[in-house]
């Protein structure tokens, strides 16, 4: 979870490019996967419909049986489990530590996080795998078992094997797992929400727009 106070010494949000990267002129042929980035102020999960997740997260699906979206979120493990309460391990949380990764289930995502706070992106099924893969091979452990309880009704902690710090945070994390997708997402220099949100939302309108034939959104 990235804290309030490094938003003012954080760098600047990405610049947008003048044209489309290459690959966000691919629209998904054929069946598609959903891939779901939900912000929740300071930071971005990563979901999925329950029925769409691969097999090397199905221990993960079995703690929630009756999830029908689960989401994936990155943070520093000592300030998490604390609550996210002040405390000097707010401070230490700026320096490269042990992380977690929360995962969430919900029903709705719309209801859950805001429909304006959501986005959705089509992806390929091999995209899909390639995204899922990043996450599983973000969790620690070959058995998949809780940390700890999560913070929020239907959410579990999972120890990370990636360490946490101001220069890789949970936005940093989602950017990484969407480009390990095959998607146009520059996750370098991702420190802030809405960094990522800003190149995610551009390519969900490009993609919009191609796929009614309409003219570039830029």
């Amino acid at each position: 979870m990235l804290l309030a106070g490094l938003a003012g010494v954080a760098l600047a949000s990405c610049a947008a490019t003048s044209t489309a990267p290459a690959a966000a002129r691919l629209l998904p042929s054929g069946p598609s996967v959903i891939v779901y980035l939900a912000r929740r102020r300071w930071h971005v999960d990563v979901g999925f419909a329950a029925t769409d997740l691969q097999p090397s997260l199905a221990p993960v699906a079995k703690a929630f049986p009756a999830a029908k979206y689960l989401f994936f979120g990155f943070g520093d493990r000592q300030y998490l489990l604390a609550g996210g309460r002040k405390s000097p391990s707010m401070l230490r949380a700026l320096w490269p530590g042990p992380a977690v990764l929360l995962v969430t289930a919900v029903n709705d995502p719309d209801g859950a996080f805001g429909a304006s706070q959501v986005i959705e992106l089509a992806l390929r099924p091999d995209q899909s795998r390639a995204l899922q893969a990043f996450i599983r091979a973000s969790m620690a452990g070959a058995a998949l078992t809780p940390l700890a309880p999560g913070p929020y009704d239907d959410s579990t902690f999972y120890a990370a094997g990636p360490r946490y710090s101001a220069w890789h945070t949970c936005n940093t994390w989602a950017a990484e797992a969407l480009a390990a997708g095959g998607e146009p997402i520059r996750a370098r220099g991702v420190i802030l929400a809405g960094q990522l949100w800003s190149q995610a939302r551009r390519l969900a309108r490009y993609r919009s727009t191609q796929s009614q034939g309409g003219a570039l959104p830029f």
